[in-house]
């Protein structure tokens, strides 16, 4: 059900509306617009904030990123230690893979490494992360093949609250299993 035009539009949009879902709370709100740029003519583009942005910024609000700066063991850690279970897909000395808990695809693991060494999120990478990052990479690519996801998958690695990171020690999704949509955003 579309409501009344709300705001002002945006430059490049044509239409603007909020759609209210049946039965959803009154704070889960779709935002449509037609966007002539980017969607192509007579196409809408939806947009919403999912629960893993408002998880990602409960994690903000929480300070969760300055606490895995401080070296705080995260939800991620314990997993590393056996101390939470999860469904290992693969390990080695430097990283584990497993499947994601919440997922959004028929394939979707996080491939983390063991170690943090400072990388709680991609944006405080530095030179001496390069090794790491290409074998965490490698590791995506052979256990999304080992999955079944031959004909294709994609990586996302979320960077900081409005990346929709919740979890700050660096993770890479990996989803596969069907045919993805683009822009993935």
């Amino acid at each position: 059900m579309l409501a009344n035009l709300s705001g002002p539009l945006p430059p490049d949009a044509r239409f603007v509306a909020e759609c209210l879902e049946p039965g959803l709370q009154s704070d889960c709100r779709t935002i449509l617009w037609y966007d002539h740029k980017r969607a192509g003519l007579g196409r809408l583009v939806v947009r919403s904030m999912n629960d893993e942005g408002k998880a990602a910024q409960k994690s903000v609000e929480s300070g969760a990123p300055q606490k895995a700066e401080q070296g705080e063991v995260t939800l991620f850690d314990k997993i590393v230690s056996k101390q939470i279970p999860a469904t290992i897909l693969y390990e080695d000395e430097t990283a584990l893979a497993f499947k994601d808990i919440n997922p959004q695809a028929p394939v979707h693991f996080l491939v983390i490494p063991k170690n943090r060494d400072g990388l709680t999120q991609l944006s405080k990478c530095s030179d001496q992360h390069e090794p790491l990052l290409g074998h965490l990479i490698r590791v995506a690519s052979k256990v999304a093949l080992q999955e079944g996801c031959e004909k294709g998958f994609r990586t996302v690695i979320n960077d900081g609250p409005q990346g929709c990171q919740s979890v700050y020690h660096l993770h890479v999704h990996v989803f596969g299993g069907k045919q993805l949509g683009w822009p993935p955003c």
